[in-house]
């Protein structure tokens, strides 16, 4: 690509980013911007996260950090990664490198000096376009014509690239789902298949982390649909995978404009019982919130619902809950959520207006107080939450009998 495509890209704004390049291009070594931020500014989208590739090696880097009285953090130095902390922004700084040895976990790596070398050891030709500091684009691997036809493909060998990292089966699909357009390239969908197996090495943690971005992605529904229907997704989630019912839930979501969750999206996909959330929280290492979220999707919501039964609904499960179950209520079919989405933005549950010190002032103590507070409450609910104070009185004295 000829000219300088990205010499006036929002990313150089961030502060201490040029100077740190500066500070990296000099006695004889180079600093390029790379990966994600070239990829997603040539794309026209945000930017979140810059990162820098250097022909410096991490112990020259740190020394040239320090010496300016920047922070340098040895978060990865042994693949040769260090963050850089400049102005509240950080930048991970990575040394050219190449993988000496591989597991299909971990990689083994000797650092470089070749950006050839350092471009055809990473996965996605999208994922390998350099920045330099004056604004051009390098491509060495055939990343701009991919960008191009929005086609997420491996660099080199597609097998090859896997067996180094199993994880970069699931990294295929949600790079798809992120960027790419059409149908999965055909020789990494093939390469992924034959490597599937591999997947079950991972560790859970890996494997969360991925499959939680993807659920997020605009094009997730089709993406998730092509997985399913190659065996890709179920092992995963040890158990059945309901892509369909994930892509109605998308478009509820959609239809009614609310944001796409990641825990959510993964009750669509694969939440049939309460259970089920205990087997996801174990097979993906779950967090116990998340865990509980899940188990609270998993009884089922009909309509229509009135007004009333809308409130009662967010003041028993909270609002997120609420909205949760209702969508994906509605992609079950047979129930609209937009009453309940627009209760949950509009209306506050108000605070039970009787007190235990109420109570006791009719001589209840202990577990009678508070059985006598459940119930009360109970009837305030029926009640639709009454604020007149003689109402409250009223229904206090008929949950308490007389």
């Amino acid at each position: 690509m000829s000219g300088r495509p990205l010499a006036d890209a929002a990313f150089w704004g961030r502060a201490g980013l040029v100077d740190l390049l500066a500070l990296l291009n000099r006695d004889g070594e180079e600093a390029r911007v790379v990966g994600g931020a070239v990829r997603n500014t040539l794309l026209g989208l945000e930017v979140s996260d810059v990162d820098i590739a250097t022909t410096a090696r991490p112990d020259v880097v740190v020394a040239r950090v320090a010496a300016a009285g920047l922070k340098a953090v040895p978060t990865g130095i042994e693949h040769g990664t260090v963050t850089v902390v400049v102005a509240h922004h950080t930048f991970e700084v990575t040394t050219l490198r190449e993988d000496t040895e591989t597991d299909g976990r971990r990689a083994v790596v000797r650092f470089g000096r070749s950006w050839l070398h350092d471009a055809e050891r990473r996965d996605f030709t999208i994922n390998a376009l350099y920045a330099t500091a004056a604004g051009e684009v390098v491509d060495l691997v055939g990343g701009l014509a991919d960008l191009a036809c929005r086609r997420v493909r491996f660099i080199g060998d597609a097998d090859a690239r896997i067996r180094e990292d199993y994880l970069r089966v699931l990294r295929l699909f949600r790079f798809h789902a992120f960027y790419g357009a059409g149908g999965v390239d055909g020789a990494a969908l093939a390469a992924a298949v034959r490597g599937r197996v591999g997947l079950l090495g991972l560790s859970r943690e890996r494997v969360r982390a991925e499959l939680l971005k993807l659920l997020l992605a605009p094009g997730a529904a089709p993406t998730l649909a092509v997985m399913s229907d190659c065996g890709l997704i179920q092992p995963l989630l040890a158990g059945i995978a309901d892509a369909g019912l994930f892509a109605r839930l998308a478009a509820a979501e959609a239809r009614h404009g609310v944001a796409a969750d990641a825990v959510r999206r993964l009750g669509a996909l694969a939440l049939r019982v309460p259970d089920d959330a205990e087997r996801l929280r174990e097979k993906l290492r779950l967090s116990n919130a998340e865990a509980r979220r899940l188990a609270a999707l998993a009884p089922p919501l009909s309509g229509p619902a009135d007004a009333a039964a809308v409130r009662r609904l967010i003041y028993g499960a909270g609002a997120g809950a609420a909205v949760d179950r209702a969508l994906l209520a509605e992609a079950r079919r047979g129930f609209d959520a937009g009453p309940v989405v627009a209760m949950a933005r509009h209306w506050t549950p108000p605070r039970l207006p009787v007190k235990a010190a109420d109570l006791t002032a009719r001589g209840l103590t202990g577990r009678a107080l508070g059985a006598a507070l459940a119930r009360v409450e109970e009837a305030w609910i029926r009640a639709d939450f009454p604020e007149n104070p003689a109402q409250i009185q009223a229904l206090v004295v008929r949950a308490l009998g007389g």
